[in-house]
């Protein structure tokens, strides 16, 4: 159950951040899925630059699925991990052809069935590609649900099941990007910028930098 507190949190970040949208950029689900893939442990700034040249490179999933492992590497490689990355798109492109007759699947369970793809990524394509209700619990997510007293558990599935909870069903997805957007303007995780937080009369939070 909601509490009068936690609505007018989600009332205020409403309020300012209406309906982003992810900071990804995409034209397909295909795309918006090697995005996510690509933006673990990197921001969303430089997945975008990568993708600005990979896209243009590889243009549907027959090409990824064959892509020269060497050659897709050195396109991805600003995004870290890269070694792991060019396997799971690779091989996340061979599932999809074997299994889903090329198409990205539009369930979050079929989703996880494609290697290197997790529930987060999964609520990421399902929310934004699909138009699904969905929330993905990142970094930014668990530490800013946390802090604003909207989510209590140590465990990132459980945070994401409290999220739903408190949050409308029709909300969820705007949500998500409403705590990733003040966890990165505002609510930062080394220094919280609580002075200038249009939070701070109803955040909860016991360290406030005040």
């Amino acid at each position: 159950m909601i509490t009068e507190n936690q609505k007018k949190i989600l009332q205020k970040l409403e309020q300012k951040y209406g309906s982003p949208g992810t900071e990804l950029n995409y034209n397909t689900p295909l795309e918006l899925l090697i995005a996510t893939i690509l933006s673990a442990q990197c921001t969303d700034v430089r997945v975008n630059k990568t993708t600005e040249i990979l896209f243009k490179k590889y243009k549907n999933v027959y090409e990824y699925a064959n892509a020269i492992v060497d050659e897709l590497s050195q396109i991805i490689k600003p995004c870290g991990l890269y070694k792991n990355k060019t396997k799971f798109i690779i091989n996340s492109c061979k599932t999809i052809i074997e299994n889903f007759a090329g198409e990205v699947p539009k369930t979050r369970n079929e989703l996880q069935t494609l290697p290197g793809v997790g529930r987060k990524t999964a609520n990421v394509v399902i929310a934004n590609a699909f138009n699904q209700d969905a929330i993905a619990v990142d970094t930014h997510v668990f530490r800013v649900s946390k802090r604003l007293g909207l989510a209590i558990s140590e465990q990132v599935l459980k945070v994401e099941q409290e999220l739903m909870q408190v949050i409308p069903k029709q909300k969820w997805s705007d949500a998500h990007h409403w705590l990733i957007y003040h966890g990165r303007e505002t609510c930062k995780a080394r220094k919280p910028l609580c002075k200038e937080c249009l939070l701070v009369e109803l955040c909860p939070y016991t360290d406030k930098q005040i």
